[in-house]
């Protein structure tokens, strides 16, 4: 399996201004690629190979270009490679191909985008060096905070600059399948998990865990911080400071938020052998009143870090339709009481007597159709899929959660 281990860079002033120039060189590769392709509506699209040779070796030649060969050629050739991904996603969109939400025409970047990156590949012989640094080409010896060992060697290396200004590198790492089960060997617990906004999660053994709300609780700095900025003159320095100090309070937002849903996921995936999770229309309820706290909550990606991880170390994630009646059926003895209302939290069955918190009834028919979904209830291993591609980030940084 494929993971991404995301550390902090600490460039020195003279770096900091090479990795401008490599983003910026990146960036104008991406969008000449573009308008080359635009130019060619109603014809063939060039191939990679002449838009290489005419995007980037040609144009090193020209005046217009020549800063081109300030900045390894390894990441202009990234740079075109991911026009032709962000093509073959939009072309698969359209044929109704791939998956997921549909994918728009590829855009152009710009220099104010919130987020800068390049890429280096083993053909750019980066390396880490002895001493710990990370030895870019055209850049030179950049600083890393190391929080852990890199359980094998990169294949890559992305350099980020993020919209706080803030620069990480994310290592893409090949896991050891047999290592990842040894970390967490198998055991017979399985849980229902039955997420919501009074508690983030309730798990079918009565545990509730609180909503940190994050943003609900930071709203009110993110506010006086927005308000300064908007009072600011436009184009000017403290213009920008505004901005980086509201960007970085919402970065920290993000990352405590990620932290939280790395610790939980781990908890669970490392004390259960199977997770169920109820399948929630969560772009539906962002467009309602309680949109802002389903946004806090951030359930997608919660439930994201569950699949990978379950995938990872060999654990069953189950995920329960979104219109199975898990609160209006009785646990105890399977009768169905018909829809409540949210402000219902407890009820009594008709039939058994039995007494229900709503969550925690929830969380257990979401566990029981989650055991039943996996060949009947038996605890059975999953096959060894990849997962998806998700930041790791390390545990001494505040960019991502562990791994685990």
């Amino acid at each position: 399996m494929q993971l991404r281990y995301a550390f902090r860079l600490d460039p020195g002033p003279g770096q900091r201004t090479a990795l401008a120039r490599a983003f910026g060189c990146a960036r104008v590769v991406y969008n000449d690629a573009i308008a080359a392709r635009e130019r060619a509506a109603g014809e063939a699209f060039p191939t990679a190979a002449s838009l290489s040779k005419t995007l980037i070796t040609e144009a090193k030649k020209t005046p217009e270009r020549h800063w081109l060969g300030e900045v390894s050629a390894v990441v202009l050739q990234q740079s075109l490679r991911d026009v032709e991904s962000a093509y073959r996603n939009f072309f698969a969109s359209l044929k109704g191909a791939r998956t997921g939400a549909r994918v728009g025409a590829p855009r152009f970047k710009s220099r104010r985008d919130a987020q800068q990156a390049i890429r280096f590949t083993r053909n750019a012989r980066w390396k880490i060096t002895e001493n710990g640094r990370l030895l870019l080409p055209k850049i030179g010896e950049v600083r890393v905070r190391w929080s852990r060992a890199l359980p094998s060697i990169p294949s890559s290396v992305t350099v980020i600059r993020d919209a706080a200004g803030r620069f990480f590198a994310s290592f893409v790492i090949e896991t050891d399948p047999d290592a990842d089960l040894a970390r967490m060997p198998d055991t017979d617990q399985t849980v229902g998990v039955d997420l919501g906004l009074n508690h983030f999660a309730v798990l079918s053994d009565g545990t509730k865990v609180d909503s940190p709300r994050f943003l609900r609780r930071a709203e009110k700095k993110l506010k006086k911080a927005q308000r300064e900025l908007s009072r600011k003159q436009k184009g000017s320095k403290n213009r920008e400071k505004a901005r980086l100090k509201v960007a970085r309070a919402h970065a920290r937002v993000a990352d405590a938020r990620r932290e939280f849903h790395h610790q939980l996921s781990t908890k669970l995936i490392r004390e259960n052998q199977a997770v169920a999770v109820e399948d929630l229309a969560v772009r539906a309820l962002a467009r309602t009143r309680l949109g802002k706290s389903v946004h806090d909550a951030g359930w997608s990606a919660f439930v994201a870090m569950l699949e990978y991880k379950a995938a990872r170390y060999g654990r069953t994630f189950v995920k329960i339709g979104r219109f199975e009646p898990t609160s209006q059926v009785c646990s105890a003895c399977g009768i169905k009481d018909g829809p409540k209302p949210l402000h219902v939290r407890e009820w009594t069955c008709p039939a058994c007597g039995t007494v229900h918190d709503r969550d925690h009834n929830a969380a257990k028919n979401i566990k029981a159709a989650g055991l039943a979904a996996s060949a009947c209830g038996a605890q059975v291993r999953p096959e060894r899929v990849p997962a998806q591609r998700g930041e790791a980030g390390s545990h001494g940084i505040r960019t991502g959660a562990s791994a685990a």
